[in-house]
């Protein structure tokens, strides 16, 4: 992303002067003539730099801690300008909240040196050293800027899906490796004018041009999936999934790694803030979310009857198959309690017309696993696509019980505390 520096300077000439020695493909520069006119530009673009010469009305001193007072949460480069060498003046005006003092006339090449310096170590300052890309707060600054320029842009949210498993099983060394693969894939995709930076650990920030979006998030979601087995063991790509291990997920299957691209643009709705524009994104990302492989969804127009309101429904139905009735007692009760509209039914056949959150089924006896066929047979419906499987069973053999489709193994007898907090999970996982 560009850098901005904004002058504040009467003069015209040499205001001029300055902005031709410093705009460049890397640094965009914004002249402004007072405090007024400054402050509107300071919110808008939340400059990288400040250059304040003392030919503006108020004292320079003055100026500068205004400034810093009203950019107390961006914290930008602050430099003064004087045709004063007197230290007084120098010391007075760093005092006041600026970063350092330039004397006029200045030496072109010391000039341009020394703002090129601060707008690197801004820079850096924001820079996350491990993935090396810009952090949230620069990712945030870069949306503020793009919201208020007049070009068509495309915001992409980006993210590794099911990462925290992988780092567990894997360790932290190869979960970095696996995040630095996907942003050199993602750098391979993007030019000089789009922006790459950081969210969170596994989420990432794009701002590029609305007319190639698409076309980036084709090429990523196939090549994430051409590579993403490389990160995986033989016996888990034998498997197709990982079986946690730890004491707070084990038995639980986890399915392996992909990526889920959100995209929205400025074609359709003129986004106010930051807030807004990433609540978006976040909202067409998690309809992007295919559970076992990468993909993405682009904002289109809108079709829906002006003013009709839809109202998000949340599934908290926890259907119960245990042949034990004073187990499924047990478990009505206690999911009743916590809010939950639990439900038994004595056979498959009953539970096809049901579409549940999550299935609490036994897996079955020794000599007949009728558990593990009714879990097979429910996940080719259509209602049970999403719905989370946790399957309990007398036998010990983690690998049988979840190739069988189920999300979590539990041995009996089990803990009642645990499986209420898995319930709990499932059920915010399936409604997000």
């Amino acid at each position: 992303m560009q850098s901005v520096t904004l002058i504040i300077d009467k003069r015209k000439e040499l205001s001029t002067k300055y902005k031709k020695l410093l705009a460049s493909s890397e640094n965009i520069v914004i002249i402004t003539k007072d405090l007024i006119s400054a402050m509107k530009t300071i919110q808008d673009k939340e400059p990288d730099l400040i250059l304040i010469s003392d030919s503006i009305d108020n004292d320079l001193s003055d100026f500068c801690k205004k400034i810093r007072a009203i950019t107390y949460n961006t914290r930008p480069i602050i430099i003064g300008m004087s045709k004063s060498a007197e230290l007084q003046d120098k010391l007075q005006v760093l005092q006041s909240g600026a970063d350092d003092f330039i004397s006029e006339p200045v030496n072109p090449e010391e000039f341009v040196m020394r703002i090129f310096a601060h707008l690197r170590r801004e820079f850096e300052s924001n820079l996350n050293y491990k993935k090396l890309l810009p952090n949230k707060n620069y990712s945030i600054r870069a949306i503020k800027r793009v919201l208020h320029s007049n070009t068509d842009w495309a915001g992409m949210l980006l993210s590794i899906e099911n990462y925290t498993g992988y780092k567990e099983n894997y360790t932290e060394l190869a979960a970095d490796k696996l995040i630095q693969t996907y942003i050199a894939i993602i750098n391979s995709a993007l030019n000089e004018t789009d922006y790459l930076g950081e969210l969170s650990e596994n989420e990432f920030l794009v701002i590029t041009d609305s007319l190639k979006a698409e076309k980036i998030a084709n090429f990523l979601t196939f090549a994430f999936d051409s590579v993403r087995n490389k990160f995986y063991t033989i016996p888990d790509n034998k498997r197709g999934y990982i079986i946690m291990s730890g004491d707070d997920v084990a038995g639980r299957r986890a399915d392996f790694v992909h990526t889920t691209i959100g995209i929205v643009t400025n074609k359709f709705y003129k986004y106010k803030n930051p807030e807004q524009l990433l609540g978006a994104l976040s909202q067409i990302h998690n309809m992007a979310d295919v559970p076992t492989k990468s993909n993405y969804l682009m904002e289109r127009p809108k079709i829906t009857g002006e003013n009709s309101i839809a109202e998000e429904y949340f599934n908290k139905k926890v259907l119960i198959i245990e042949p034990d009735e004073s187990m499924t007692l047990l478990l009505n009760t206690i999911l009743g309690i916590q809010g939950y509209e639990a439900e038994t039914v004595p056979d498959r056949e009953t539970a096809e017309n049901i579409s549940p959150a999550v299935v609490i089924l036994d897996a079955g006896s020794a000599d007949e696993l009728a558990g593990i066929e009714i879990c097979k047979n429910l996940k080719k419906l259509d209602n049970y696509k999403n719905t989370k499987f946790i399957m309990t069973s007398i036998i010990h053999d983690k690998e049988l019980i979840l190739n069988s489709g189920a999300d979590l193994y539990i041995p009996k007898p089990y803990d009642m505390a645990m499986l209420i907090k898995w319930v709990e999970t499932f059920i915010r996982e399936y409604n997000r």
